[in-house]
């Protein structure tokens, strides 16, 4: 028998994207799942919409904004109290290609002492942009990036491989690895949660797996007002300081205070200009 999987969809006042999201849910070839949404006190009717177009599918509201990790915990909770084999993230701005979940559940039981697995991503808006190719961590410079972002697709990413992090977006979690790491760190208010988490998996000895057979479509930083806002800058450089803090070897501090903000300005810089170029 199949795996029964539990796809997590956290919405906040995001009623037409999770709409979309759900819909293209409907169409994947893997035939033991259920959608869970939790709703993190949405006032855009989401809730009401939802359960008239999608009445099957189980919904948990909550009372107040438990951002990221609050809400996906709450989902998380519920998966593996309903026996859950694996939970799934996915973010309610995406779109899901039909075979996306059997690829990564295929992989990553073929994948000895793989305990998380992640998707190929592409911009929403550009489907043959990549978006997320899989994530490298340097804690020698201090530097956290998606490989092949804002490319344009090729064959340079097209091999499954062990990364150093799988993105929230979309991560395939197996159920032991919940059961021996724990949640999602909740002090993190919003970005770095799953960089977090993909660190404390690996010191457990588990396995990072990109898998580009499985292709996700992302609209990019809807909720937080877009690639270049000043909330999500601000809030993605004071997690990326908090994952340095608790991760980055002590040797790695000698340079890290160069290293650091100089990577900071040059990407940001770099992707406005890149994003710029592709009208993204």
């Amino acid at each position: 028998m199949l795996p029964l999987v539990y796809i997590i969809v956290l919405n906040w006042n995001g009623k037409d994207d999770t709409l979309e999201c759900l819909r293209s849910l409907q169409n994947i070839d893997y035939k033991n799942y259920k959608i869970l949404v939790v709703d993190n006190a949405s006032e855009d009717g989401s809730v009401g919409a939802i359960q008239s177009e999608f009445p099957n599918i189980e919904i948990l509201v909550n009372a107040n904004n438990l951002r990221f990790a609050g809400g996906n915990n709450v989902g998380i909770k519920y998966g593996l109290q309903h026996d859950a084999d694996y939970i799934l993230l996915l973010n309610n701005d995406t779109a899901v290609d039909g075979r996306f979940l059997s690829s990564l559940i295929h992989c990553i039981n073929e994948t000895k002492d793989a305990g998380i697995a992640g998707a190929k991503i592409f911009y929403f808006f550009d489907k043959r942009r990549i978006w997320y190719a899989g994530g490298n961590l340097n804690f020698a410079t201090g530097s956290f990036k998606h490989r092949g972002i804002r490319q344009r697709e090729s064959e340079l990413y097209n091999a499954v491989e062990e990364v150093d992090y799988i993105t929230g977006c979309c991560m395939l979690i197996k159920r032991e690895v919940i059961e021996r790491v724990g949640m999602l760190d909740e002090s993190y208010f919003i970005y770095g949660e799953d960089a977090d988490y993909c660190l404390r998996a690996k010191n457990a000895g588990y396995k990072l797996m990109y898998i580009p057979s499985a292709i996700v479509y992302h609209k990019v930083s809807v909720s937080s007002g877009g690639n270049f806002s000043w909330f999500k800058n601000w809030n993605k450089l004071k997690s990326n300081l908090r994952l340095l803090w608790r991760y980055a070897k002590w040797y790695n501090w000698i340079v890290i205070p160069f290293t650091f903000p100089v990577g900071i300005i040059v990407g940001y810089y770099t992707a406005k200009r890149e994003s710029k170029e592709i009208g993204k």
